[in-house]
């Protein structure tokens, strides 16, 4: 079985309050699993590394076939697809942290999506109530 995932971290500052979130799908299009969660202080960058990292654990879970990761950060895709070198020091750790997680399966792609990618709101949305939530506290 492959999978689809979309995952999203958002930050309020930069760095500041953060929250991830992702929604896996199998190749049919149904939705298997949704999570999001708040992390903490973190830049944004950092955000969308743990929100990709916590979706491939939940997908290893799943399955060890092939994944295709979609995310609205043109920076962390290139990234990881090698177009650009990851020079920040805490960035080289979560990266290293996606490389070991690719071995968990047969084949990962991944994809830079637009913001305006239904799923990606949705993650997005996901992401900005569990930060609305802590900014009332």
């Amino acid at each position: 079985m492959s999978l689809i995932i979309y995952s999203d971290g958002a930050s309020r500052g930069n760095p500041g309050i953060s929250a991830i979130a992702f929604m896996i799908f199998d190749e049919d299009g149904n939705a298997l699993k949704r999570h999001a969660r708040y992390l903490g202080i973190r830049t944004n960058n950092q955000a969308e590394y743990e929100a990709l990292i916590s979706a491939l654990n939940a997908a290893a879970q799943i399955t060890n076939q092939a994944v295709t990761c979609k995310l609205d950060s043109e920076v962390v895709v290139k990234h990881l697809t090698g177009e650009y070198r990851v020079k920040d020091p805490e960035l080289k750790v979560l990266w290293l942290k996606v490389q070991r997680l690719k071995q968990k399966f047969s084949k990962v792609i991944f994809t830079q999506v637009a913001r305006t990618n239904r799923v990606i709101q949705e993650v997005d949305l996901a992401c900005n109530r569990i930060l609305n939530r802590v900014s009332k506290e």
